[in-house]
C-alpha cells in the first residue's frame, strides 16, 4: 500500500524456497516466462545481461492485441539477497514514466524466503494500481513455481 502523496507500490510474499530458488526464478529467462507477467500473458521471450549495467528485455504477450515489451537496467545484482532494476515500457502508455524495481529477499529460515517488492515512483495512482494487480498476480504464480509440491 502506497502512503498518502507517494506513488510506490510496495508488496510482500512468503515463498517456501530457499533464497537461492527465488533468486533464480527472478532471474533465470527460462524460470523467469513461467510466472511474469498478469494472468492470461505469456512471455514469449526474455533476453538478459544480468550484471549492474546490463540490460534487459522482456517480451509480454496479452490474450489479446499485440505484444509489446518492458525493457531497463540492472541496478544492482547481489545473489541471493537483492535485484535492484529499472522499468519502462517501449512505446508507453503518457501516464507511464521508468520506474526502480527493488526485490529484496530475506530468509526465513532454510526453505522460507520473504521477498519484498517496491517499485515507484510512478506517475498516477491509476497506474501504481495497474502495476499492483499485475504484481499480485505475478507472485500468485511465483508462488505455485516455489511451491514444494511441484514435481522436480
Amino acid at each position: 500500500m502506497a502512503h498518502e502523496g507517494e506513488l510506490r507500490l510496495h508488496a510482500r510474499r512468503v515463498l517456501r524456497a530457499p533464497r537461492s530458488a527465488v533468486f533464480r526464478a527472478l532471474t533465470d529467462p527460462g524460470d523467469l516466462a513461467e510466472w511474469f507477467g498478469p494472468d492470461g500473458f505469456t512471455i514469449p521471450g526474455v533476453q538478459s545481461d544480468l550484471r549492474p549495467g546490463g540490460s534487459y528485455r522482456i517480451a509480454m504477450q496479452p490474450p489479446e492485441g499485440d505484444m509489446f515489451h518492458l525493457v531497463g537496467e540492472f541496478l544492482e545484482v547481489d545473489p541471493p539477497e537483492r535485484l535492484s532494476y529499472t522499468f519502462r515500457w517501449e512505446d508507453p502508455d503518457p501516464e507511464d514514466r521508468e520506474t526502480v524495481v527493488t526485490l529484496a529477499l530475506n530468509d526465513l529460515g532454510g526453505t522460507v524466503t520473504e521477498l519484498v517488492l517496491t517499485q515507484g515512483d510512478f506517475a498516477t495512482e491509476r497506474r501504481r494500481a495497474l502495476h499492483d494487480e499485475g504484481w499480485a498476480q505475478s507472485m500468485d504464480k511465483l508462488e505455485k513455481l516455489m511451491s514444494p509440491d511441484k514435481p522436480v
